[in-house]
């Protein structure tokens, strides 16, 4: 089965989109399948490795800086090789909706190859940073409403990562068939060792405090330095921000004020650390926070729950995160930042549940595992495949349904 992924910028670091899309490919491909990547070149490293079909970056006027500090970069959509990638390709695999992607959709459309596609971004992800604060609803509506017309609709098969998203495009009524499947997570040894240090229960000794994402509106970090300050264990805690974004230094202000003020007495370290550094970091941690209002499903925090660490999810509207949770302890309202001091508060009194409940975390994180996730798509190719052909085979399939369909609603309004 030949399979092509188009993807933005398939190469860019410290986004998790492209990151998934790296792992999903590489799964794939150690699953046995033949996938190529259409994809803006590898724009971090022009030296460095390219997909199969390499597109020119496209530069928005005026926006262009605000989108390289969000860690987006967009391909190009012109020439010959969308009409040649989509050629080669038994099924299409779309991981965004834009430029590229529509006139991938297109392609396929006049060649009757089948699209499918993998919910990765809410309209808030971008309105909220490109507006800079958590307003504009009725521009999200507007966007989700064109992006599941335009390009959901015309979709076989919809990958939603989480039920969340799912239940959204389902009051949405979208025509492709949606079904909840993970985008998989790389299984990684735990290193953390099985019996505490010596120190765990030392009431003297410093609380190591993660947060892992991108420093952006809508991940919401100053809800935690909020918390901090409403926290008894305030002048324990030692705050390390794993992420890069827009609001980096504002952000790295933020954080640098609670030592400022006296509020920790350990100054907080904000950066961005890549996979190893990570893994090394959450095995010491004692808690993880994840505060974003609008997430997909927060790959970003299973790097850290592999590492036997407890979290403190926000629950919010546009958020599927909290599915990681495995108890209430381990939630909270997203935005209340004295309900997350009281959670972080819980979890500091109580060390030795703490300690146990990190590996049943770390247990939890097996059931994401990518290989399977992999297995599921490549059933999802399968049968968008096999669909595809019966339609052609028999085109008169899909508009008898849908007059069957238009005459079963007539009836309802009737009766």
């Amino acid at each position: 089965m030949r399979i092509l992924f188009v993807v933005n910028s398939y190469f860019s670091q410290g986004n998790g989109l492209d990151e998934s899309a790296r792992r999903t490919v590489q799964a794939l491909r150690e699953a046995g399948q033949e996938v190529r990547v259409l994809s803006g070149k590898n724009f971090e490293d022009p030296n460095g490795p390219q997909p199969e079909y390499p597109m020119e970056k496209f530069h928005f006027p005026l926006m262009q800086p605000m989108l390289d500090s969000f860690g987006y970069a967009y391909a190009d959509w012109h020439g010959p090789m969308v009409e040649e990638a989509v050629r080669w390709a038994d099924v299409i695999h779309l991981e965004e909706t834009f430029f590229l992607h529509h006139a991938v959709m297109n392609w396929a459309k006049k060649l009757g190859k089948p699209i499918t596609g993998t919910y990765h971004v809410h309209p808030e992800n971008i309105v909220y940073n490109c507006l800079g604060f958590t307003g504009g609803n009725l521009i999200c509506q507007i966007l989700y409403r064109y992006w599941c017309r335009v390009f959901y609709d015309n979709y076989k098969y919809l990958q939603c990562p989480t039920d969340n998203v799912r239940d959204r495009l389902i009051r949405h009524r979208v025509k492709a068939k949606c079904f909840t499947l993970s985008n998989g997570v790389i299984p990684d040894e735990c290193i953390r060792p099985t019996t505490p240090p010596a120190d765990y229960f030392d009431e003297n000794r410093p609380l190591d405090l993660i947060y892992i994402g991108r420093t952006a509106i809508e991940k919401d970090q100053p809800t935690l330095y909020k918390a901090i300050r409403l926290s008894k264990y305030a002048k324990r805690i030692r705050l390390h921000i794993a992420g890069r974004g827009p609001k980096l230094k504002a952000y790295t202000r933020m954080a640098n004020k609670l030592y400022k003020d006296g509020v920790v007495s350990y100054k907080p370290t904000v950066g961005f650390y890549n996979r190893d550094q990570l893994r090394k970091l959450a095995a010491t941690a004692d808690l993880a926070v994840h505060c974003a209002i609008v997430e997909v499903e927060g790959m970003s925090i299973t790097e850290a729950l592999q590492q036997a660490v407890v979290p403190v999810i926000a629950t919010a509207r546009y958020s599927g995160t909290d599915t990681y949770a495995l108890d209430s302890c381990s939630k909270f309202p997203a935005k209340d930042a004295r309900a997350l001091a009281q959670r972080i508060d819980y979890w500091f009194d109580h060390p030795q549940e703490r300690w146990e409940m990190g590996f049943k975390y770390a247990e939890s994180m097996k059931q994401y595992k990518i290989a399977y996730c992999a297995q599921k798509l490549i059933e999802m190719f399968q049968k968008a495949i096999e669909e595809n052909e019966n339609e052609k085979i028999f085109p008169n399939i899909t508009m008898l349904s849908a007059i069957k369909r238009r005459v079963v609603r007539l009836y309802k309004r009737i009766a």
